[in-house]
């Protein structure tokens, strides 16, 4: 029996106009009356993710869980209890910052409550719209004295993201770099990622990993989808991650892929 189900965001659970399929919703009520965990798993701070746990009916529930950050923070859904939290050393932070506005990149920096950005462009702009706010940022020591959990580049332009971790190898060797949603290339500290913090969470509740499973479509889900007991790619997956995956549905994120899987391995 699977007891706990960890599951992406962006082009995983949610659909591309950014909410929850209703046969989703309705499978994840049914497996959580068996008992059956089901947490959401992002690249994005928990702040941004309310209205989605609210569409999955684990919003403010104590015994709910959160994994966001991709990995750097576990929160109780209950008044975002911090249970676990790993962030970047605030020099490396702004090593990568400064990097990415000399390559005259968008860059994201994420704190526990807010997500600041320094040369957003209109495109960026338009893909947010709906998923986070963010805050205009034109110097990362603006921010020091806080924690940051992660920095990301953004480009349209996703091949020419890629080689950019070989080129500020001085600073990616001390990261853990992944790509997500075709857009980003995104550092954390060493080790932390969306694997570890699946790992970790069933430990905090004594699941073993056989009994878990992990859902997602891109490189950053792929750690994760590796370390579950059963790792599932959505029907439109990235192309590198599919071969990691043990399982790939037959519907995508815009058909309740994620409600395929609990029928088919929960319910």
């Amino acid at each position: 029996m699977y007891k706990l189900v960890v599951s992406d965001l962006d082009e995983t659970l949610l659909t591309s106009e950014k909410h929850v399929g209703l046969k989703t919703r309705e499978a994840i009520q049914q497996a959580k009356k068996q008992g059956t965990k089901f947490v959401c798993s992002t690249g994005r701070g928990v702040s941004s993710i309310q209205g989605t746990l609210k569409e999955v009916g684990t919003w403010n529930e104590p015994g709910e869980y959160s994994i966001s950050f991709n990995g750097g923070m576990i929160t109780e859904n209950k008044d975002n209890k911090v249970l676990a939290m790993q962030p970047l050393d605030f020099d490396l932070a702004r090593a990568l910052f400064n990097a990415g506005k000399q390559m005259s990149l968008c860059v994201h920096v994420y704190t526990p409550d807010g997500v600041y950005i320094s040369n957003i462009n209109p495109d960026e702009i338009t893909f947010l719209k709906g998923r986070m706010e963010y805050t205009d940022l034109e110097d990362i020591d603006q921010l020091a004295g806080q924690p940051v959990l992660k920095v990301l580049f953004e480009s349209g332009d996703f091949e020419s993201l890629k080689p950019i971790p070989a080129r500020i190898h001085a600073l990616s060797d001390q990261c853990e770099v992944s790509f997500s949603s075709n857009r980003y290339v995104e550092f954390n500290p060493k080790g932390v990622n969306k694997g570890s913090g699946l790992r970790q969470l069933a430990q905090i509740l004594g699941i073993d990993m056989t009994e878990t499973i992990g859902i997602g479509d891109h490189l950053n889900d792929a750690t994760m989808i590796e370390a579950a007991g059963l790792g599932v790619g959505v029907a439109n997956v990235y192309k590198d991650v599919r071969p990691l995956c043990d399982v790939i549905t037959s519907r995508d994120h815009n058909h309740d892929a994620v409600a395929e899987v609990l029928e088919t391995y929960v319910l």
